[in-house]
C-alpha cells in the first residue's frame, strides 16, 4: 500500500491529510512535505492521521521530527487522532501510546477541534 498527502488550509492552519500506511518506504514523503511545508513559511499545521491505516517505527520517527522542526520554528503541531479512524480505530494512537510517546503530542479528535480558536487537545 502506498501513502497518500493531500493538503489543504483551514483558518490559517496548513492541514495535511495523511492516508495509507507510514512506513520504512512512504515516510520519507510525508517528512519531505513537511519540510517544503516549514520552507513555505507554514508554522502551524495539522496533520491528519485519522485514515492512517499502519505506522512502524519510521513512522513515529518522522513525526518526532516534525515536532521537532515546527517547534524549531516557534509553531504548532496539532495531530488528529480519534479513538475510531480508518479500518478499525487509530493506528497510529495505539503506537504512540505503545512507545510512550503520545504525550508529546497535541491530540485533537478531528480537524474543526484542531483549528478552534479555543482548542483544548484530548488528554494523552
Amino acid at each position: 500500500m502506498t501513502l497518500r498527502v493531500t493538503e489543504g488550509d483551514e483558518r490559517g492552519w496548513a492541514v495535511v491529510r495523511v492516508s495509507g500506511e507510514m512506513d520504512l518506504v512512504t515516510s520519507p514523503v510525508l517528512r519531505q512535505r513537511m519540510h517544503e511545508a516549514v520552507a513555505d513559511g507554514r508554522r502551524d499545521v495539522v496533520l491528519d492521521l485519522s485514515e492512517v491505516l499502519f505506522c512502524d517505527s519510521s513512522g513515529v520517527g518522522v513525526l518526532i521530527a516534525t515536532r521537532r522542526l515546527i517547534r524549531s520554528c516557534q509553531g504548532r503541531l496539532r495531530l488528529i487522532l480519534p479513538a475510531q479512524g480508518a479500518v478499525d480505530g487509530s493506528h497510529v494512537n495505539r503506537v504512540l501510546g505503545a512507545l510512550g510517546v503520545r504525550r508529546l503530542f497535541d491530540v485533537y479528535p478531528d480537524v474543526d477541534a484542531a483549528v478552534g480558536d479555543e482548542s483544548s487537545s484530548l488528554s494523552a
